[in-house]
C-alpha cells in the first residue's frame, strides 16, 4: 500500500475551513445585485489557494497569495460600502486564506482555529445581543480590568522567591488575586442566571475545589456588598470547605491509601459537619422571599481580592518565619506552617512521609489534623477581613464547627 502524500491531511482540512466558514457566508450574503461578493465557494477556494500558496512556495508565495486575497477584498468592500459598512466578510475571507497556509504545516491548530472562527460568524446575533443589552458598562469595565490583571500585569511579575525569609513569589500572589477574582465573578454570572438564593452556594462548591480560602474571601465581599445575599453568601462560603475534603481525598489516596484508611473518619465526619452548616443556609436562603438587590459594585470583586492577597502575603510570610526559626525537624510545626496556606500541602507532605515508611500512619493523623487546623484558622481570618460582620458571625461557626467534628472523628478512631 503506497504511502499517503503529507500534504494531503493538510489539503482536507483547508477544505473543510473553507466549506464551514464559506456555508455560514452564503446564508447570509443575500440574492440580487446587492448580495456580497464571497460565499461557499469564494471561501472554499481561497483557503485552497492559501495551502496551495503555502505547499508550493512556504511562506513568501503564501504571503503573496493573501495580499492578492486582501486586494480582491478590499475592492469588493470598496464597491459595496454604501449597501454593507461591514468589514466581517473581506477580513474572514482574508483569515481563511491564513488558515489554509497554516493547514499544510499545522492541520489541527488550522482546523481548530477554523471551528472557532465558524462559530464567532455563526453567533453573530447573539454576541450582539450579549454586548449592547447584556453586558452593562460597569461589567464591561470590570472585565477590561480582570483582562489587565491576567493578561498585562502577571506576565510582567518575576517568577521567583523575594522579601522577608523568601516566601514570597509576586507572581503566585497575583495569581492569588486573579483566582479570588474569577471565584467572584463565578458568584456574580451565578446569581445573575438562576438568583442568589441558588447561585452562590452552587459557585461556592464549585469554586471550592480551586480555593476554599479564596472562595469565603469571595463570597465576604458579595455579602458585605449587598448584605440581602448574606444567607447565600454563607452557604456558598461553609460549602466551598466541601470542595476541601474532597480534594485532601484525592491527594491522600494518590500519595499514601494507608494514611487514607487511617484518616477516613475524621474527613467523613467534617465533611458530613460542612453539608450539613452549608444545606442549611442554603435551605434558608431558599425559603428567603425575593432574590435582594442587584450588585451594582462590580463583577470581578477587585478590592477583595487585593485585600485577600495581602493578608495571604502577611501569612506566607509568617509560615516562612516559622520554619526558618525552628527548622524543619519538627513535623508538627511543619504542618501547622503549612497548613496556613493550604491545608493539602500539610497533608501531602505527611503523606509522603508514610508512603516512604519514615513515619507509622497512626502517627500521621495528628500533624494534618493540625494543618487542617491552622488552615481553618486562615480561612477565618479571610471570612473576618473580607465580610461583614453578618457574614463572619455565621460563616466562622460553620468552620469551627467542620474542624471540630474533623477533631472528634479523630478521638473516636483513636479509641477503637
Amino acid at each position: 500500500m503506497p504511502d499517503l502524500n503529507p500534504l494531503i491531511p493538510g489539503f482536507l482540512v483547508a477544505l473543510g475551513i473553507g466549506l464551514l466558514i464559506g456555508i455560514d457566508r452564503e446564508r447570509t450574503k443575500g440574492d440580487g445585485p446587492s448580495r456580497e461578493a464571497a460565499g461557499l465557494r469564494t471561501f472554499t477556494l481561497a483557503s485552497l489557494a492559501g495551502a496551495a500558496g503555502m505547499a508550493a512556495g512556504g511562506d513568501l508565495l503564501l504571503g503573496a497569495v493573501t495580499l492578492g486575497i486582501a486586494a480582491l477584498a478590499g475592492l469588493a468592500y470598496w464597491r459595496a460600502r454604501d449597501d454593507d459598512p461591514g468589514l466581517t466578510t473581506e477580513v474572514a475571507l482574508v483569515l481563511v486564506t491564513l488558515l489554509g497556509g497554516v493547514a499544510i504545516r499545522e492541520p489541527a491548530v488550522a482546523a481548530g482555529l477554523g471551528v472557532v472562527v465558524a462559530v464567532l460568524l455563526n453567533a453573530r446575533p447573539e454576541l450582539h445581543r450579549f454586548a449592547r443589552s447584556v453586558l452593562t458598562d460597569a461589567e464591561l469595565k470590570d472585565l477590561l480590568i480582570f483582562a489587565g490583571a491576567t493578561l498585562v500585569v502577571l506576565p510582567l511579575l518575576p517568577d521567583e522567591p523575594v522579601g522577608p525569609f523568601g516566601a514570597l513569589n509576586l507572581r503566585n500572589v497575583w495569581i492569588v488575586v486573579i483566582l479570588v477574582m474569577a471565584v467572584s465573578a463565578l458568584g456574580y454570572v451565578a446569581m445573575r442566571i438562576v438568583g442568589t438564593r441558588f447561585g452562590l452556594p452552587t459557585a461556592g462548591l464549585a469554586s471550592g475545589f480551586i480555593s476554599s480560602t479564596a472562595t469565603i474571601a469571595a463570597m465576604g465581599g458579595h455579602a458585605a456588598k449587598t448584605p440581602a445575599v448574606c444567607r447565600s453568601a454563607v452557604a456558598g462560603a461553609v460549602l466551598s470547605t466541601v470542595a476541601t475534603i474532597v480534594q485532601l481525598v484525592v491527594v491522600l489516596a494518590a500519595t499514601s491509601p494507608a494514611t487514607l484508611k487511617a484518616f477516613w473518619l475524621p474527613l467523613a465526619t467534617s465533611g458530613a459537619a460542612a453539608l450539613a452548616y452549608g444545606g442549611l443556609f442554603t435551605l434558608s436562603a431558599l425559603k428567603q422571599k425575593g432574590e435582594g438587590p442587584k450588585q451594582t459594585d462590580g463583577a470581578f470583586g477587585l478590592k477583595t481580592a487585593l485585600a485577600f492577597a495581602v493578608t495571604l502575603a502577611i501569612i506566607l510570610v509568617l509560615s516562612a518565619a516559622l520554619q526558618n526559626w525552628f527548622g524543619e525537624t519538627g513535623i508538627l510545626l511543619a504542618a501547622a506552617a503549612a497548613g496556613l496556606a493550604d491545608a493539602h500541602s500539610a497533608a501531602i507532605s505527611v503523606a509522603a512521609l508514610v508512603a516512604a515508611g519514615k513515619m507509622d500512619t497512626a502517627h500521621a493523623i495528628f500533624p494534618i489534623l493540625v494543618g487542617m487546623t491552622t488552615n481553618t484558622v486562615t480561612k477565618i481570618v479571610m471570612a473576618v477581613a473580607n465580610g461583614d460582620r453578618a457574614f463572619a458571625v455565621r460563616v466562622v461557626p460553620g468552620l469551627l464547627l467542620v474542624i471540630a467534628a474533623a477533631w472528634a472523628g479523630a478521638l473516636v478512631d483513636m479509641r477503637h
